[in-house]
């Protein structure tokens, strides 16, 4: 099944998965791997998405080279202290019910905390959804939204 309906930023997150998980060396290869998954592309669109996504080909450690995406350099050295810089920066409220917890941002910022989170690595959190304002961050199994949300607070200072 083809899917066509994919957005933008889905595919470049598809993307970015495609170049984490292996070293991918042409942007053919892309289209092949998108192809694979039912998502059509074209070389014109990958390349588009590549340069908006910074991508740019590197040479890996065995010496190939491949496309890589550039990290954010405090997400490489320490994403927990990325974390906690901008949770104090953008985070307004915390609540919480149950596995879900719901941090409150100043209007269009939401995306940058939902990030952060997502890219700390929590093995207590399964992921996030950011709208304007809002981030709404799902924890694990067994993890109570409570826990969740008292280390976000203590993290933004609340």
């Amino acid at each position: 099944m083809t899917t066509t309906g994919l957005s933008k930023h889905q595919r470049q997150y598809r993307i970015a998965e495609y170049l984490q998980r292996e070293a991918v060396t042409s942007q053919a290869s892309i289209v092949d791997l998108l192809a694979a998954d039912g998502i059509e592309a074209t070389q014109a669109t990958v390349s588009r998405d590549l340069d908006e996504m910074g991508a740019v080909k590197g040479r890996l450690p065995g010496g190939e080279v491949a496309y890589v995406v550039p990290a954010q350099p405090q997400d490489q050295v320490a994403p927990a202290e990325h974390l906690r810089r901008i949770c104090r920066e953008w985070v307004a409220a915390i609540d919480s019910s149950n596995n879900i917890v719901v941090v409150r941002t100043p209007p269009g910022s939401a995306h940058m905390v939902g990030s952060a989170i997502d890219r700390a690595g929590w093995t207590d959190v399964i992921g996030t959804v950011a709208g304007d304002d809002t981030v709404m961050v799902i924890a694990a199994e067994g993890v109570r939204g409570a826990d969740v949300a008292e280390e976000l607070r203590q993290l933004a200072g609340l």
